[in-house]
């Protein structure tokens, strides 16, 4: 059974950076697409971010893009997530989620997709 476990949220200034990690336990990375998504009250999860189990490939939603960087280390079974230039409306909860594969594309178009999901780590941005 895979877990994963994220870290690295917390309160940032608006233009400020975090770096969340995603620590995957359970059974080796090689063979898992990860994705981050968000969630804020009152709203759907958000597709955010995916890598591809090589991490050749790497998709990103519209509303991060040129701003957040998904990159992953399979030695360390961990993915992250450097998100620079935040705004007050990237607050939410923050999740990582993996999906079995061996392809060399990922999604974040449909979160059912992802087979295992963290338990989120807070993001606020506020000044």
């Amino acid at each position: 059974q895979l877990q994963l476990v994220e870290s690295g949220g917390g309160l940032v200034q608006p233009g400020g950076s975090l770096r969340l990690s995603c620590e995957v336990s359970g059974s080796t990375l090689d063979y898992f697409a990860i994705g981050w998504f968000r969630q804020a009250p009152g709203a759907e999860r958000e597709g955010l971010s995916c890598i591809s189990s090589s991490g050749g490939s790497t998709n990103y939603a519209a509303s991060v893009k040129g701003r957040f960087t998904i990159s992953r280390d399979n030695a360390k079974n961990t993915v992250y997530l450097q998100m620079n230039s935040l705004k007050p409306e990237d607050t939410a909860l923050y999740y990582c989620a993996a999906y079995s594969s061996v392809q060399a594309v990922c999604f974040i178009h449909a979160p059912r997709g992802y087979d295992y999901w963290g338990q989120g780590t807070q993001v606020t941005v506020s000044s």
